[in-house]
């Protein structure tokens, strides 16, 4: 910014670059809609007032012009996209800034990962902003592609794109003292610490509040939210793909306390951005509720702007970074036009920045490197004595969690088989960062296979190939073609590729654009349904049924892991 240009152009010495005229604008620090005009100049707000002269003038009468909408948490490689397509989808949206928590990728590439976004974010039509993975692994029960400890954190602060710690999954940890969790608090002490404790309450949420964690988009219900709140900390309203929790916590926000609440969409799926949107949908939605149109839109702009220190955005007044977004009204929230830091970035729906390619396109080096894969890999023997039975995961759709099963077990040939006539497919989990050799081996019931597998390489937290399947000869061609296609989905049958779609960075995010990846991720579905799964989004079920600190029972490469003992267990039952 040049500051002695963006005073003369406010003082009314020099034009303005760009002056947006006649639009009414939402004031969100008083709560107030002024008609005015806005004076631009290069990529920050010189004055709202007027009348202003600029080499360019554009007529906004007619339209509502707001603050660019702010996301404050987001995995983005849950959209399936790379970063700069994930910036040119949202854009159209409103969205100009998101908080990102490269997880996913630090999972699998560690700080390479990390490194990934911040570098591929530069060239983006919107601001990223990065937060500091803080779990990788997410437990001791997962094998991920790396570990990041405090001393491995500590350089990325001088980063003025890295704004602190992301989200704090390992409570117990916190609570418990454990010396490299709180170094890792320790390290980001006056930076931002964002946290994830669903249902933590009492003196353990006092004790997690105390630490430094500041916020929190984990919670279902109002209760939980007014703990969480009166424990001072920020509220997070999320509404992604899988878990949506707008309905229930809205309520909550009043004018006195909307300074605590913010929007994030966390985790959510290309196609889901491309029919539903992402925090306009979110404004919309809060409207149709009954909060007042004026607290909608602070909970997506000056809210996440100003926890995240974010001391330029979120509002359209002077200084202010020049990200505005036009509304054709309030009710809709329907995008019309997109500012960008003073840029044109999206009209009616399509992305009109200019498409920047990286130099050097830096893809991340290939991430799948399992051992030689064998149709014995996936062989289970059947247990002695013939009575035995053995524990199953049982899917709930739309949850994380899960239900643990003791059932007695169908048996050919000396083996434990999947059993469709009873909803049983076997779930293997192959680990994909070490070339181990380690696969994990269960059963798991609700995915309504009668045939075939399914597969992926987006497996939380630690991202290992996991496969669920009918016969074995489909387990391991499922597993085989997604290894030669450097990670994504896949669905066979009878040995033959039926659908699939590569994922080439990371195992997690494709290179093509998004309407692309939406499609064939429609493709995946629709053949999985072929097979009689009949889930809405079965590889979203399947991704999350190897995450150890989520649900009664689930599956990591190291085997069945009892989650609420936070310990192993047998496939065969005591």
């Amino acid at each position: 910014m040049k500051l002695d240009r963006l005073v003369a152009v406010a003082a009314g010495r020099e034009k303005a670059d760009l002056v947006l005229r006649g639009g009414r604008v939402v004031n969100v620090c008083t709560h107030e809609i002024q008609n005015t005009d806005v004076a631009i100049a290069e990529q920050h707000i010189a004055a709202v007032g007027g009348p202003f002269n600029g080499v360019e003038v554009i007529n906004c009468t007619g339209l509502i012009l707001c603050p660019g909408f702010v996301d404050a948490h987001v995995h983005i490689e849950s959209s399936m996209l790379s970063v700069a397509e994930f910036a040119r989808t949202v854009v159209t949206h409103g969205t100009v800034a998101v908080i990102a928590d490269p997880h996913e990728l630090a999972n699998v590439m560690g700080a390479e990962g990390i490194r990934y976004v911040l570098r591929s974010s530069k060239y983006a039509p919107i601001q990223v902003y990065v937060m500091l993975s803080s779990c990788v692994p997410a437990s001791q029960w997962e094998s991920s592609g790396a570990e990041l400890g405090a001393v491995d954190l500590l350089p990325f602060l001088a980063d003025p794109w890295v704004l602190g710690l992301a989200e704090i999954m390992d409570y117990p940890g916190v609570i418990g003292g454990r010396a490299d969790v709180l170094d890792k608090l320790r390290v980001a002490e006056n930076r931002l610490i964002d946290g994830h404790a669903p249902g933590l309450a009492g003196a353990d949420l006092q004790a997690y509040a105390a630490s430094g964690v500041q916020s929190d988009h984990e919670c279902t219900t109002a209760d939980e939210a007014m703990d969480k709140l009166r424990a001072g900390m920020h509220i997070m309203i999320r509404e992604g793909t899988a878990a949506r929790n707008l309905d229930a916590l809205i309520g909550l926000v009043t004018p006195a306390n909307a300074a605590q609440f913010m929007f994030c969409t966390d985790d959510k799926h290309v196609d889901d951005l491309l029919s539903e949107g992402q925090i306009d949908c979110m404004v919309r939605r809060a409207i149709q509720l009954g909060l007042d149109p004026m607290l909608a839109l602070r909970l997506a702009t000056l809210s996440p702007a100003r926890y995240c220190n974010l001391r330029r955005l979120g509002a359209i007044a002077p200084g202010y970074r020049a990200s505005i977004v036009a509304l054709d009204n309030l009710t809709d929230c329907r995008v019309r036009k997109v500012w960008s830091s003073g840029r044109l970035a999206a009209e009616d729906g399509v992305c009109v920045a200019e498409r920047v390619e990286l130099p050097g396109r830096p893809l991340l080096r290939g991430s799948i490197n399992t051992h030689w894969l064998d149709v014995e890999d996936f062989a289970i023997p059947a247990p002695a004595p013939d009575g035995a039975r053995i524990n199953v995961i049982e899917l709930i759709e739309n949850q994380l969690a899960t239900r643990k099963l003791v059932v007695p077990p169908t048996v050919r040939d000396g083996r434990l088989v999947a059993d469709p006539q009873r909803d049983l497919a076997k779930l293997a989990v192959v680990e994909r960062h070490a070339a181990s050799g380690r696969v994990g081996l269960g059963f798991v019931k609700g995915l309504g296979l009668r045939r075939g597998a399914l597969a992926s390489t987006v497996a939380h937290d630690a991202h290992n190939l996991i496969v669920a399947g009918i016969e074995d000869s489909d387990i391991l061609a499922a597993a085989i073609h997604l290894v030669k296609i450097r990670g994504g989905l896949c669905v066979v049958a009878d040995g033959k590729v039926l659908a699939d779609l590569p994922l080439p960075i990371g195992g997690l995010m494709s290179d093509q654009p998004a309407r692309e990846v939406a499609d064939g991720l429609g493709r995946v579905r629709a053949a999985a349904r072929e097979l009689g799964c009949g889930l809405r989004r079965p590889f979203m079920a399947l991704s999350f049924l190897s995450l150890s600190v989520i649900g009664a029972i689930k599956l990591t490469d190291r085997g069945l892991i009892d989650v609420d003992r936070f310990a192993p267990i047998d496939l065969v039952a005591e």
